[in-house]
């Protein structure tokens, strides 16, 4: 009997023992990994900003560039979204219609606001404000004063941030600029209607237009400026009533998650889709052949 209860005891005892090691084993996994995410992924509380970048075959590019704004932003404690949208179908380059797509995925990531990014510009200076604009304000980061390269009136060009909403309420911008160019002036053109929009830009840096921006756009590659037809440059210069935000035809053919250096890229391949008898010239001249 007492040999029984010997066995018992001994029995409980390292029973107790055992559950008493789980459990710090298990709370100090729980703290690591707590530790570790938050180091991975910092948290940060506000509207979070969704920046859509049109893209196409500039991964040079995209590994500076993907890094740089995920520890810009960061530092800045603005929760965001890095969406990059790759033209992926044999028409000519269309940057307004790759951000059109690049606002319906970002929809469905709850972002707030959005920033049409350039994938070559980088802000050099912590100075630069990418924080909530606020409904109604259509901020032009990029302004003239300080862009490295394009310095009239009208130009609202490389960075340009604005809500999800107010997107929304202009249409987005014109898919008829197949080929590199003149888009934002017809965004320009939509903003002034609106009587709900202000258009405000960067100001009082103690920076200038040779060093607010970082311009790492190589010069080995040359841009598409080819009028592939004779009405191709006098529609780039009138308003657009036909095409936007609502009828961008596309087809998203993948999907992907990808880290560079710490910073979560989402990579969509866009397919677009071409109204030849209302723009030809989505085709090049060479194409056409």
């Amino acid at each position: 009997m007492v040999r029984r209860i010997v066995i018992a005891a001994v029995a409980l005892y390292l029973g107790l023992l055992c559950y008493f090691w789980y459990s710090l084993e298990l709370a100090d996994n729980t703290t690591r990994s707590a530790a570790s995410i938050s180091h991975v992924a910092p948290k940060f509380a506000g509207p979070k900003l969704c920046v859509i970048v049109p893209f196409r075959d500039r991964y040079d590019e995209l590994k500076v560039f993907a890094p740089y704004m995920h520890s810009f932003l960061n530092n800045q404690s603005i929760p965001h979204e890095i969406l990059v949208l790759n033209q992926t179908d044999r028409f000519r380059f269309n940057r307004a219609s790759l951000i059109n797509v690049g606002w319906l995925e970002a929809s469905s990531l709850n972002c707030s606001y959005m920033v049409m990014h350039d994938v070559d510009l980088l802000p050099a200076t912590s100075e630069i404000n990418y924080r909530f604009p606020g409904e109604g304000v259509v901020r032009h980061i990029t302004s003239p004063e300080y862009h490295p390269k394009y310095h009239y009136t009208k130009f609202i060009g490389g960075i340009l941030m604005l809500t999800m909403k107010d997107f929304e309420k202009i249409d987005g911008m014109s898919n008829k600029y197949w080929g590199w160019g003149m888009e934002d002036d017809e965004l320009y053109l939509r903003l002034s209607e609106r009587k709900d929009l202000v258009l405000t830009r960067t100001k009082g840096l103690s920076t200038n237009s040779t060093n607010s921006f970082r311009h790492i756009h190589p010069k080995s590659r040359k841009r598409d400026y080819e009028v592939a037809s004779p009405n191709q440059r006098a529609m780039k210069r009138q308003r657009d009533r036909l095409s936007g935000l609502h009828n961008v035809y596309h087809a998203i053919r993948s999907r992907a998650l990808v880290q560079f250096e710490g910073a979560d890229v989402h990579l969509i391949a866009v397919a677009l889709k071409c109204n030849m008898k209302w723009t030809p010239y989505c085709l090049s001249a060479a194409q056409k052949g």
